[in-house]
């Protein structure tokens, strides 16, 4: 009897040993791989040499010298610029997604599978790729509405919001065919408009996917380069991206110290926001798919 419990535990072990354990191993290379280049950057902000030229070794020396440095910057100005962009574009990005989901949920019209499939052939294609056409565009534009134009801050939004209106529609589209269709209904008897059912009812039980939607939005325009650098010409309406890369991008006078203080602090409202927002990201990216 014992013998045949010994054996059970065997193999019990010995499963576990090939169906499990190099799960952990993976998954410890994964860790040390995703957070080495958060460590290392952490390091360099902290070192006192302000240059990544023979660091072999982590946190080598101590300081905030780096950090200090920022004052005689203008990184405050553009890390107020990056939010005012970022925010903006976040609840634009959720107030037009949820509007253009809705439509396409719950109202039947000429045109709407045409639509759906347009949006989904668009998205398929970076916005960066039109980034000439857009900068010509906005340099026409700017002739007639200088505020919509080149070295605007507001034009930089109205761009980020068209390229993110596709994704975020069919995003918010799947999550919108969760609702029943009973509750508009039900809504409609006691007596409420579209519009009651639409801002009370609906947007309030799909709270998940309006917060991943607005945080895919500011981590994606927060840090976005290419499109900021062509429209924003003026320093003082750089963003933090634009910004930072004129420390690095002499090799020979790239003060990686001062780079990595402000990759660092950069990061920490996405952090927050992230914080703020994780109970609503898995219910917001896995509910969606549920129902079509």
């Amino acid at each position: 009897m014992a013998s045949n419990e010994a054996l059970r535990t065997q193999s019990r072990r010995r499963r576990w040993f090939l169906e499990v354990s190099w799960k952990y191993v993976i998954a410890v290379v994964v860790v040390i791989y995703s957070a080495f280049p958060l460590v290392y950057v952490l390091s360099a902000s902290l070192a006192t040499s302000g240059t990544l030229t023979g660091s072999t070794s982590l946190f080598r020396s101590f300081g905030t010298d780096n950090f200090a440095a920022l004052d005689a910057t203008k990184f405050w100005t553009w890390a107020g610029n990056s939010l005012v962009v970022g925010v903006a574009t976040a609840f634009g990005s959720v107030l037009m997604g949820a509007a253009a989901a809705y439509a396409f949920s719950r109202y039947r019209f000429t045109g709407r599978r045409t639509s759906l499939t347009g949006l989904l052939i668009i998205q398929m294609f970076p916005q960066m790729l039109a980034f000439v056409a857009i900068f010509l565009l906005l340099l026409a534009l700017g002739n007639v509405v200088p505020v919509l134009g080149l070295n605007s801050q507001l034009a930089l939004i109205a761009v980020y919001l068209g390229g993110a209106l596709g994704t975020n529609t069919f995003l918010m589209y799947g999550f919108f065919n969760s609702i029943p269709r009973e509750l508009d209904e039900a809504a409609k008897i006691d007596g409420a408009t579209h519009s009651q059912i639409y801002w009370t009812i609906i947007l309030r039980l799909v709270t998940p996917i309006l917060a991943v939607v607005g945080l895919l939005s500011f981590i994606s325009t927060f840090g976005e380069f290419i499109l900021a650098r062509v429209i924003l010409t003026s320093e003082s309406r750089w963003t933090l991206a634009v910004g930072m890369y004129g420390w690095v991008s002499d090799q020979l006078n790239a003060n990686w110290g001062l780079f990595a203080a402000g990759a660092v602090l950069a990061s920490l409202p996405i952090l927050a926001l992230f914080l703020f927002l994780q109970k609503y990201i898995v219910g917001g990216l896995t509910a969606g798919s549920v129902k079509g």
